[in-house]
């Protein structure tokens, strides 16, 4: 039972980059699955998040509008695309897959990927 990030890097003020997540051995469709971040020194917070069916979204004030999640349950993938990123988007970000039944079906968090903006 695992989920996987991949797809951080150095990009420049004002780029894109897009991160990838993948989940393994349980069923992804059931999971709402959540991007985080924590910069260095600051709380982790709640970037991004899509419902395990139907699709809905949410996401933090200020990524609204340039950061999209998007899920394919078919790939067991969960993808954030990051446009228009600042030096104030530097950070890990997590991957994590949480239902309303977390006894029954426990939280997973990723290990993380390193998005660093600078130029």
């Amino acid at each position: 039972v695992q989920v996987v990030e991949s797809g951080g890097g150095l990009v420049q003020p004002g780029g894109s980059l897009r991160l990838s997540c993948e989940g393994s051995g349980f069923t992804f469709s059931l999971y709402t699955m959540n991007w985080y971040r924590q910069a260095s020194g600051k709380e982790r917070e709640l970037v991004a998040s899509i419902r395990g069916t139907g699709g809905a979204t949410s996401y933090l004030n200020a990524v609204q509008g340039r950061f999209t999640i998007s899920r394919d349950n078919a790939k067991n993938t969960v993808l954030l695309q990051m446009n228009r990123l600042s030096p104030e988007d530097t950070a890990k970000y997590y991957c994590n897959a949480r239902t309303y039944a977390p006894a029954t079906y426990p939280e997973i968090w990723g290990r993380g990927t390193q998005v660093t903006v600078s130029s």
